[in-house]
């Protein structure tokens, strides 16, 4: 969605990049690029011209002409002032002290209400919570129905006494709906209310009825991120007619210029709470002001990224591999096949490696990157005997032949493979070797008991125990960068991750 911003503050920051020290003038043409940046992003003017009067005093102020690279400089106000204007810190649920804790949803018909209620309750529910989904959207066609396939996808009761389709009384649904959950210990109650086109006051009065009928501990404003400049009109209408705590943006998957999630922090006074980025119900997480800044700057979002590889691979999967790596054990194809499913559960590969930091340069190539790859891929091996996954080297040709015709593949695409995981096993080795390195250790500790002098690394008889922190670990013997490929994942033939730069590490173990 950011993609356009990005690129045109990219190419404003490399030519700061170039100059050694920053005139006023060049503040001026800079702060000058951003702000038609931001206009054609559809941010809303009144944002744009707070940002941009916030941007120009810093960056006049000591902190740039004191600093020993302004330019830099520049680009780290630019990321806060982007944090600051998308809300500062993440901001978490406020639950109720004594059950139900009851969550409002509204806003425009069409911005995904019913579809994000569903995406919360199943968060909700994954966080430990018992929640509710109330359907009291009895005016759109079919509305209680997709909230009930929703609720059974998330695994998640509904509430739906009443039809829809036109027909009863959302506001006694709403009350009813408490002591229901109450009745059933349901710790959590998600009320999805009727959406309306453009500024409806009888259906703003009835948003505003359910309200007082339930009392929400939240009132969330949902928005479609793609909505551009229309989400001041319409983020202040819900603002002044219900009232609202927070705000979800979705739609955050779209190809709109994203003014809505840079504008409506500002205008409305009140947190981003959640994003939703696709039609799964998966496809939604907690929104953080500081990743979604980094990313709009191209820097990546390294954070989510190890969040979302915690989610999708298993304790016993990560212990395992763990042991492995360390022991020195053989990688199988059976390991990288488990390896490929659980980067699969982190969403489409492309999503997955624009959070990487500088891949921001590689749009077009992340743009022809195709997960259909990584089913062939799966196919290869599930192709093989258990005897041929854990040991490659018996694959000859006759069998290669089996395998390509068993996958629907060609005899190319196996040896490809076969080529690519050979890759994988060496820097899976290579790892088990630095891992192993005394430079991974700490040092022994020291007791009373079994202190002594002499000796190099300082008191014997102590347990060594790894490290953590404390300095980079030595480069083992024989350690060939080069053989490191980036690529031995599985990734298409004709996509490059940059190169790894272990020179700092080699000149360091050779001055050594």
């Amino acid at each position: 969605m950011f993609d356009t911003l990005s690129d045109r503050l990219s190419g404003i920051f490399s030519k700061l990049k170039s100059k050694g020290r920053l005139t006023d003038a060049d503040i001026d043409a800079t702060a000058r690029e951003i702000r038609l940046a931001l206009l054609e992003a559809d941010v809303a003017l009144p944002v744009v011209k707070d940002f941009i009067s916030r941007l120009k005093e810093r960056a006049r102020g000591a902190e740039v002409s004191k600093a020993l690279n302004p330019a830099q400089q520049v680009i780290k106000i630019v990321h806060e002032e982007l944090v600051a204007t998308l809300g500062g810190e993440a901001r978490r649920l406020q639950f109720a002290k004594t059950p139900p804790t009851v969550i409002m949803l509204a806003g425009l018909q069409g911005s995904g209400k019913t579809t994000l209620a569903g995406k919360l309750a199943r968060w909700l529910k994954g966080q430990g919570h018992q929640p509710l989904l109330v359907a009291c959207d009895l005016q759109r066609p079919n509305a209680v129905n997709q909230l009930q396939v929703l609720g059974g996808r998330a695994g998640v009761e509904v509430y739906a006494p009443q039809p829809g389709n036109g027909v009863g009384d959302p506001v006694s649904v709403a009350r009813e709906s408490i002591e229901h959950a109450k009745r059933q210990m349901r710790d959590i109650v998600i009320v999805d209310t009727a959406g309306r086109l453009g500024i409806d006051a009888e259906m703003m009065q009835q948003a505003a009825d359910i309200r007082d009928a339930v009392d929400p501990d939240e009132v969330i404003f949902v928005i479609d991120a793609m909505i551009g400049q229309d989400a001041v009109s319409t983020a202040q209408a819900f603002r002044d007619g219900v009232g609202i705590t927070g705000v979800v943006l979705s739609k955050l998957d779209g190809d709109a210029r994203g003014g809505a999630a840079l504008s409506v922090r500002h205008v409305t006074g009140q947190p981003i709470m959640f994003a939703s980025t696709g039609e799964k119900l998966e496809d939604f997480d907690v929104f953080h002001p500081d990743r979604m800044a980094s990313r709009i700057l191209g820097m990546g979002d390294v954070l989510t990224l190890i969040e979302q590889a915690e989610a999708a691979f298993e304790d016993d999967q990560k212990e395992r591999m763990a042991a492995k790596i360390m022991g020195g054990e053989t990688f199988t194809l059976e390991d990288f096949l488990e390896q490929l499913q659980a980067v699969r559960r982190m969403g489409p590969i492309a999503n997955v490696l624009a959070m990487m930091p500088g891949m921001g340069q590689m749009k077009d190539q992340l743009a022809e990157i195709d997960d259909k790859h990584f089913d062939k891929v799966t196919a290869i091996i599930r192709s093989m005997t258990p005897g041929e996954r854990t040991n490659p080297k018996i694959l000859n040709a006759s069998r290669r032949v089996r395998i390509a015709n068993g996958s629907g593949v060609t005899v190319t695409d196996v040896n490809q493979l076969l080529n690519r995981f050979a890759d994988a096993q060496k820097m899976m080795k290579q790892m088990g070797g630095m891992m192993g390195m005394p430079g991974m250790r700490r040092k022994a500790t020291k007791s009373p008991k079994n202190k002594r002098k002499g000796g190099k690394g300082g008191g014997g008889g102590g347990v060594r125990q790894p490290r953590i922190g404390g300095g980079m670990p030595q480069l083992p013997p024989g350690f060939d960068p080069a053989a490191m490929d980036p690529n031995a994942a599985g990734l298409p033939a004709g996509f490059k991750l940059p190169k790894l730069d272990f020179s700092k590490l080699q000149k360091r173990d050779k001055d050594a």
